[in-house]
């Protein structure tokens, strides 16, 4: 009975040893697909950040985002609808949407990956600098998970960060 006891201890821990290994196993591919994935739409540009959170840098605090706020990128444009708030210094007179929203079809577009996470670049080309509400430059920062943040540059604007993720094109509502 002793060793009937010992036998079925053995083959209980051995068991619980290669289900473990294999859990273990199974999570570090996913996360690892998960990267890869992440890493195709980075490099292929053909993503949506949807943004979940701001930050504004004077006054305006922290806000959560109810809204289907993002910012599309692909290879040949990037679409933003976002919201701003904060310190304005001049502002398109007559006009009740002060948001960022654009279309931009001329840009750099420069990644610089490190260590399982990208920094992104952008700068629009095609800004028109008399509009009070042009956006200069875009700096997006992505982790190997798919959690991104944004920072704006405004021409006119206080700069303004954005909390989020990105996904791929296809499950966007706007394209």
């Amino acid at each position: 009975m002793k060793s009937l006891m010992k036998i079925f201890c053995a083959l209980l821990i051995g068991g619980s040893c290669f289900f473990y290994t294999a859990f273990a196993q199974s999570k570090k591919d996913k996360k690892a697909a998960k990267t890869a994935e992440i890493a195709r739409m980075v490099n292929a540009r053909e993503y949506v950040f949807k943004a979940t959170y701001v930050t504004t840098y004077r006054g305006g605090g922290n806000r959560s985002l109810n809204y289907d706020y993002d910012l599309i990128v692909s290879k040949d444009s990037i679409i933003a609808y976002l919201p701003y708030f904060g310190r304005a210094y001049s502002s398109n007179y007559g006009s009740l949407d002060n948001g960022i929203k654009f279309t931009s079809t001329k840009f750099d577009y420069k990644v610089t990956n490190k260590k399982g996470s990208w920094d992104i670049y952008i700068v629009p080309k095609d800004v028109n600098t008399t509009d009070a509400n042009a956006v200069l430059k875009l700096n997006l920062s992505v982790s190997a998970d798919g959690y991104a943040s944004l920072q704006i540059i405004s021409l006119n604007r206080d700069p303004i960060s954005f909390n989020g993720y990105i996904q791929e094109r296809a499950k966007s509502k706007r394209n």
